[in-house]
């Protein structure tokens, strides 16, 4: 995973999707229009935390998160998600 050069504030994190499933465990191939996004990814960034909640999360976890959550954002060619820690529900 790259370097991402944006810092989140607070209790913010940023994170890189997992792509979506291109088979289904038959072999069936998914067209782009039926893939559900998967509600998981890996931390690219984190805030500081808030001032009595240090994070519990760090770069390179593994996570899963909350199906709508987030804001998705393009950086440098690249899909991001920054979304609250508390958006996330397990680290995998």
């Amino acid at each position: 995973m790259a370097k991402i050069n944006i810092k989140p504030l607070a209790d913010r994190v940023i994170l890189e999707p997992a792509a979506a499933e291109e088979k289904t465990a038959g072999g069936i191939i998914i067209p782009d229009t039926a893939k559900e996004k998967p509600q998981k990814g890996t931390i690219a960034a984190t805030g500081p935390g808030k001032k009595d909640e240090p994070m519990t999360v760090k770069v390179g976890d593994k996570v899963l998160y909350q199906k709508y959550a987030g804001t998705e954002i393009n950086f440098e060619g690249k899909d991001y998600i920054i979304m609250r820690e508390s958006d996330i529900v397990a680290i995998i």
